[in-house]
């Protein structure tokens, strides 16, 4: 609870928006609601609320955090999405820092797909794509009739597994191999991870608009 904070002179109005990355202190009471004393603002996150397609990846990816840490409670999952937001809000490409996180946060799921080798027969060479149905990288020799993605896809997926999203520089990617990532992790998610998230569907509709 935030006492008179939609008052016009509250000092809780700016603190208590929705997307406000502050510092709270909180009276905290056990099975009962809990009372906002005041906050320290370290970031408005200005350039998220002005931008639709920013408040999309961001709305998405908070709730993909909450669900994940519902199935592993780490701080780490909370350390990536605030880097993560504090990324687009500095303009960096939203879908590409959604699809990072996207892919560490299968690590807590438990349901990482294998890039590192073809996911049915281990062989290190002549991967060719990346496959949901085959649960990662697929080579040669196991490939049937999969879509096939390019080589820049394949070696960019594992930048984004192995990249660190603080230090992570301004990156440029095609939207022919974004959307290849994408599509892969949307496929990965619907068949591993049983989540449903609205927000996701949100972004879909923006990106067909």
């Amino acid at each position: 609870m935030a006492k008179g904070a939609k008052r016009l002179k509250s000092d809780l109005r700016v603190v208590s928006e929705k997307l406000t990355y502050a510092k709270f202190n909180i009276q905290y009471k056990e099975n009962k609601i809990s009372t906002l004393i005041n906050a320290t603002i370290i970031n408005s996150l200005k350039n998220v609320k002005t931008d639709i397609n920013k408040i999309s990846y961001v709305s998405y990816i908070l709730e993909l955090a909450e669900q994940v840490s519902k199935e592993h409670f780490n701080e780490k999952v909370y350390d990536l999405v605030i880097q993560a937001i504090l990324k687009i809000n500095n303009g960096y490409d939203g879908l590409v820092i959604m699809n990072i996180l996207e892919l560490k946060y299968l690590d807590f799921l438990g349901v990482m797909p294998v890039i590192d080798s073809c996911a049915i027969c281990g062989s290190k060479v002549n991967i060719l794509t990346l496959s949901a149905s085959a649960g990662g990288f697929l080579c040669k020799n196991c490939y049937h009739n999969d879509k096939i993605v390019s080589e820049k896809a394949l070696k960019l997926i594992r930048a984004y597994y192995y990249v660190d999203i603080e230090s992570l520089e301004k990156i440029n990617v095609s939207d022919k191999i974004k959307n290849e990532i994408n599509d892969f992790l949307d496929d990965y998610y619907d068949r591993y991870t049983g989540l449903y998230l609205k927000s996701k569907e949100f972004i879909r509709t923006l990106k067909n608009l």
